[in-house]
């Protein structure tokens, strides 16, 4: 839980922070930390991806995830269930509401969120939720120094949000054989790899969400491949 509790208070101190500095930070230095985070979100993904001993099924894991992403619309479902939280919240209430359904709908939206707390379920390491505290930090941020205060208030839903999916890796982490958790935190790599790629530029976008079943795939192929080796 020591990611997402870093996570949730960088996230009020960003906020804390923005709410004072009411001008904003300069579009420069936003620019730039944002791409010094990008980087480091390649690097992360990067090295837990080549933790992988099975490169076929890590390859196939993402391939079929992606099939079934891209049949079930995964990323286009979220992206429209976060616009719809918005237009429900923020009419008509007030920057303190529309700070934070923004914020949080931000901060919790995204594969990022999901693959940082299972790494920290699943292996006890928060390096990706580390990393997500300084972009999230940087954010919020932004976020309050225009719309106020009520962007602090998003880090209890994302609290409740990663905490739970944190837990519950954990419980099932005992179920899981090391080889099945060595090749999950390789195919997580290779989505937090696409997560920084798409923050580092605008010219490719990498449907992330829609590569999420990967996460359940490699689970099975690790399994049969064990069973009967290729």
């Amino acid at each position: 839980m020591l990611g997402t509790i870093v996570n949730a208070a960088a996230i009020i101190a960003g906020a804390l922070l923005g709410n004072l500095l009411k001008s904003g930070l300069r579009s420069n230095v936003k620019e730039i930390v944002m791409q010094g985070v990008s980087l480091t979100v390649i690097l992360i993904g990067l090295s837990m991806a080549l933790e992988t001993q099975n490169v076929l099924v890590v390859t196939l894991s993402t391939v079929i995830g992606g099939i079934l992403g891209e049949l079930l619309k995964i990323e286009e479902r979220l992206n429209g269930f976060g616009r719809r939280l918005e237009k429900r919240f923020s009419n008509g209430d007030g920057a303190f509401t529309r700070g934070f359904v923004t914020a949080s709908l931000v901060f919790c939206v995204g594969a990022m969120a999901i693959m940082g707390s299972l790494e920290s379920g699943l292996t006890g390491r928060h390096t990706t939720l580390f990393v997500k505290s300084i972009l999230d930090g940087v954010t919020s941020v932004v976020f309050a120094s225009s719309m106020g205060v009520g962007v602090a208030f998003s880090a209890l839903p994302v609290f409740l949000y990663q905490g739970s999916i944190t837990l519950a890796a954990s419980y099932v982490k005992p179920l899981l054989t090391d080889a099945i958790v060595r090749e999950m935190t390789a195919v997580g790599g290779l989505l937090i790899f696409a997560i920084g790629v798409n923050m580092l530029t605008d010219k490719i976008h990498i449907r992330v969400g829609n590569l999420l079943p990967a996460i359940i795939v490699v689970v099975f192929l690790t399994i049969i491949f064990d069973l009967w080796p290729f």
